[in-house]
């Protein structure tokens, strides 16, 4: 089963996110053969982290909750929250797999309750429409199996670039998102 997994930074937390970072990195070491993507969310391209992102492909939903809540930064208190969905690899690749080096971002699309889910086509429009730039894409699922929303990793010259990928896909013109967050996002892991 594979997961999303977003922790966002508590305001002010830079210190002890700093502090923190190699328990972060040795917890992370462990599910080296499990994960999809990693990397923070920034401010700017070169700004302030705000949180992390994770997709990991885990055993079950006890091991995702575990990979949520016993990780170092959400111990230490460096989120404020954290987002967990059960998510699927459209691309069935990993962010290692991905070759670029602009700007990237990650998008995180919040199904509107009640959303039967992504139309047939969502898929497709990204593959034509940004196939290279495309680094991890897929829906997002509440502990039910319900469709929740998407959750997408691109590539885009700029955030007005992303913008647009994002809202002109079939989801999104079809009004299926309740809300759509736009990040700034790097490729994480130790230096």
């Amino acid at each position: 089963m594979e997961y999303f997994f977003y922790g966002r930074d508590r305001p002010g937390a830079g210190q002890l996110r700093f502090q923190t970072m190699e328990l972060h990195w040795a917890f992370m070491d462990g599910y080296a053969d499990q994960m999809i993507a990693r990397g923070p969310t920034l401010s700017a391209p070169d700004g302030e982290m705000t949180g992390s992102m994770h997709l990991v492909d885990l055993p079950d939903p006890q091991a995702a909750h575990v990979f949520a809540f016993e990780e170092p930064f959400y111990r230490a208190g460096v989120f404020s929250e954290v987002l967990v969905r059960r998510w699927r690899n459209e691309l069935g690749r990993t962010m290692w797999e991905f070759s670029g080096g602009g700007q990237r971002y990650l998008v995180i699309g919040h199904g509107r309750p009640g959303s039967a889910g992504a139309p047939a086509e969502q898929l497709g429009y990204l593959r034509s429409a940004a196939e290279r730039s495309l680094i991890a894409h897929g829906p997002t699922f509440s502990e039910q199996g319900d469709w929740s929303g998407t959750v997408t990793l691109l590539e885009a010259p700029d955030l007005s670039t992303a913008e647009q990928l994002i809202d002109g896909s079939p989801e999104a013109r079809a009004g299926l998102y309740a809300q759509l967050e736009l990040h700034h996002w790097r490729f994480g892991g130790r230096s």
